[in-house]
């Protein structure tokens, strides 16, 4: 299967960024052409959420994620969900994970 990596420097705190990046509620702060992001429910390593995108002629398109696992201050792992939308035609699985080093 293929995966992406990246890997980038940001002066600030791990705690100031991990309040960023550790909430589903804050991705559409940081995620590219994200508008917002919809029903949020539960938290941490067991949340489920829509994250709403807009397409370069501003077509709203939805992907809905859950949570795969979680450690405080330092990973969080999300999967999109596939089943039954546009996205299962080209996409075996979509998995991203953010881990913080200090």
């Amino acid at each position: 299967m293929p995966s992406v990596s990246r890997s980038r420097l940001i002066a600030a705190e791990p705690d100031r960024v991990w309040r960023l990046v550790g909430d589903p509620h804050g991705l559409a702060r940081w995620w590219p052409r994200a508008s917002r992001v919809e029903d949020v429910i539960g938290e941490g390593g067991r949340a489920r959420w829509t994250l709403v995108l807009a397409t370069e002629k501003g077509k709203p398109v939805r992907l809905d994620y859950r949570a795969t696992g979680s450690t405080e201050g330092r990973r969080y792992a999300w999967e999109q969900q596939l089943a039954d939308t546009p996205f299962e035609r080209i996409l075996r699985s979509a998995e991203l994970e953010l881990e913080l080093e200090p």
